[in-house]
């Protein structure tokens, strides 16, 4: 009775436009704990100051922000990835699908999952791995297992375990253009969409194998409440994996970096999405965000376990990943 309320209230919160201070109080009444977090969604500010880019502005302004932020570049923002590092984020994703490495029939949560770039990825290898399987168990004539047997059947009569992946995004633009994407890339099964917070996200404890925020755990407002979320909703064995803008080491790379990101990357956002804030904003994000060591300690006091990270790029991107026993 209790989660089946906490996950009530977590879809009452789905739009950071609405103002449920009222439910707030309902809620502080039967759980206190629950109020409290409530409270940052609900347009009571506490008057914490939380940086935005390189400017200081509450966290209530912050989270609107960041929503207008993604709302402006929803339809451009695959583009400009591409634009902003010359395709190489392609190669960062890929390089986060090899170290999961996941298996057929498991089930992915792919947070602030935006236009569903890692949820296509996580979905197309498992779909090859399991193919491989049924090709090498053709050549040794093998029998299915009973994993296999009770996943069900797939189109072609092969017993498939289905994963699935279901992406969740706060920001209901970045949501339309990744459903259009799926169905252009005829992605159909396998795939759910859902409007939630990263930092109060809308299912139950112990519900996902993988857990996977790519890009998009900068811009939440309370990094550390996302991270505890993130154990929350693995189940024990599960693997939390984020794929983050980082701190570059090599002085010279830096300098380079900096100039680059500056100079470069709001003229194309002007050029090509007619939006020289929004991007002048998502490079500034990423210097306010701690290095690797602070952010791998942050995951570890978060309650996960053999946290490593793998720099990518001399450091521009990191790949972070722990495990919840």
């Amino acid at each position: 009775m209790a989660a089946s309320f906490r996950v009530l209230m977590r879809q009452a919160l789905y739009y950071p436009n609405q103002r449920l201070t009222p439910v707030c109080r309902v809620t502080h009444t039967l759980y206190s704990a629950e109020a409290s977090m409530c409270r940052g969604y609900a347009g009571v500010s506490e008057g914490k100051d939380v940086h935005f880019g390189f400017e200081t502005v509450t966290e209530e302004e912050k989270s609107e922000r960041v929503y207008k932020v993604f709302e402006s570049v929803a339809q451009k923002y695959d583009v400009m990835n591409d634009a902003m590092s010359l395709g190489i984020h392609r190669l960062w994703k890929d390089a986060l699908l090899r170290v999961m490495n996941p298996q057929p029939g498991l089930r992915l949560l792919d947070a602030a999952g935006g236009t569903g770039d890692i949820s296509f990825r996580f979905l197309n290898y498992t779909r090859s791995v399991h193919e491989r399987q049924l090709r090498q168990r053709a050549r040794t004539n093998q029998t299915p297992s009973w994993q296999e047997i009770s996943g069900g059947y797939g189109s072609e009569g092969a017993q498939i375990p289905e994963s699935r992946a279901v992406v969740c995004d706060i920001n209901k633009e970045m949501l339309k253009v990744g459903k259009e994407r799926a169905e252009t890339a005829g992605i159909t099964t396998g795939l759910s969409w859902v409007v939630g917070d990263a930092e109060e996200l809308p299912f139950d404890d112990d519900q996902f194998d993988i857990y996977s925020i790519a890009f998009g755990i900068r811009n939440v407002t309370h990094i550390e409440q996302a991270l505890q979320e993130a154990l929350r909703v693995l189940k024990p064995g599960g693997r939390f994996m984020c794929l983050e803008f980082s701190k570059v080491s090599n002085p010279l790379l830096s300098r380079l970096y900096d100039a680059y990101s500056f100079q470069m990357i709001p003229v194309l956002g002007e050029v090509i999405a007619g939006d020289w804030k929004s991007y002048q904003y998502l490079v500034e994000s990423i210097r306010k965000f701690p290095d690797q060591e602070t952010f791998k300690e942050m995951i570890e006091d978060a309650g996960f376990f053999r946290v490593q990270y793998t720099n990518l790029s001399g450091g521009i991107v990191a790949l972070h990943s722990g495990f919840k026993l």
